[in-house]
């Protein structure tokens, strides 16, 4: 499912509400305490994203605010992070400053038209 928000289409109460979550995820991450790093298999609900981030923030950190862990942090053709997001996770994402573009990671194919 593709998540598509324009920003001036987004509403005030529903950032306050993404940012009340985000601000207790930290807290609900500090008091766990996990002993070893623990795999997990993407939920059902999670696709692949490509998050891109203005250059002077730190993708790394935009994708532990919205509690997702990147396959791969981009620095050289461009700036961000790629990993498996939830919709609400896109949702969150999108309501950051500093966020310039999330999108769903798709197979690109080419179709040989010179016959």
């Amino acid at each position: 499912m593709r998540i598509l928000l324009s920003r001036a289409g987004r509403t005030l109460p529903a950032a306050v509400a993404v940012l009340a979550a985000l601000t207790a995820l930290p807290v609900a991450a500090a008091t766990a305490a996990v002993a070893a790093p623990v795999s997990r298999a993407a939920a059902a609900d999670e696709a692949p994203y490509i998050v891109t981030v203005h250059k002077d923030i730190d993708p790394a950190r935009v994708a532990g605010m919205v509690g997702a862990s990147p396959d791969y942090v981009y620095s050289t053709a461009l700036h961000g992070f790629s990993a498996r997001l939830s919709p609400g996770q896109v949702m969150a994402l999108h309501v950051i400053p500093g966020v310039e573009s999330v999108q769903e990671d798709g197979g690109v194919s080419s179709f040989d038209t010179a016959d």
